[in-house]
């Protein structure tokens, strides 16, 4: 199996992963409302409520501004992925050991979208929080109340077992 057969599976699958954005759903008056109406705007489907607390409506425009996207991340990602590109057109043959050798090229930039990857996901866990704790200030003074548990946060690790939906 080719580098290349590997690195198009793995993009394939990667891209499965994508489909948890429109399942999260917190439950109000006993009726269930999209938390996430799109990826842009993550946490959106709670405004309504949330606006009519000042301190929940700043932790929520906090928790989006946080999960904007940022052109150090998308950099870091995009050199990643022209260094293998790079890596993957090389021929063998002239400097090998030197930084535009086949082999640096290659595992340098899959360590550079190992790295971008790692510090998003670690972004987005540590601002979920800002999403609960703005949850928590509008159940304190308003009615009604929001119900929302995605995972238990202290723990790291959550499960679930469900049939999902996608859009």
């Amino acid at each position: 199996m080719s580098k290349l057969t590997i690195l198009i599976f793995f993009l394939i699958s990667y891209s499965t992963w994508g489909a948890q954005t429109c399942s999260r759903v917190a439950t109000i008056n006993y009726q269930e409302v999209l938390v996430d109406v799109s990826n842009a705007t993550r946490g959106e489907g709670l405004r309504y409520y949330l606006e009519k607390d000042e301190v929940s409506k700043g932790l929520l425009n906090e928790y989006q501004e946080n999960n904007r996207p940022t052109w150090k991340r998308a950099a870091l990602s995009t050199l990643g992925t022209a260094m293998i590109l790079g890596g993957l057109l090389r021929t063998s043959g002239g400097d090998e050991g030197g930084i535009t050798g086949k082999n640096f090229l290659l595992f340098g930039g899959a360590t550079m979208i190992g790295i971008s990857y790692l510090i998003s996901k670690t972004n987005q866990y540590n601002n979920e929080y800002l999403l609960l704790r703005s949850i928590e200030e509008y159940n304190k003074r308003n009615t009604p109340k929001i119900f929302f548990a995605p995972t238990d946060l202290k723990q790291g690790i959550g499960g679930g077992i469900g049939i999902g939906q996608e859009f």
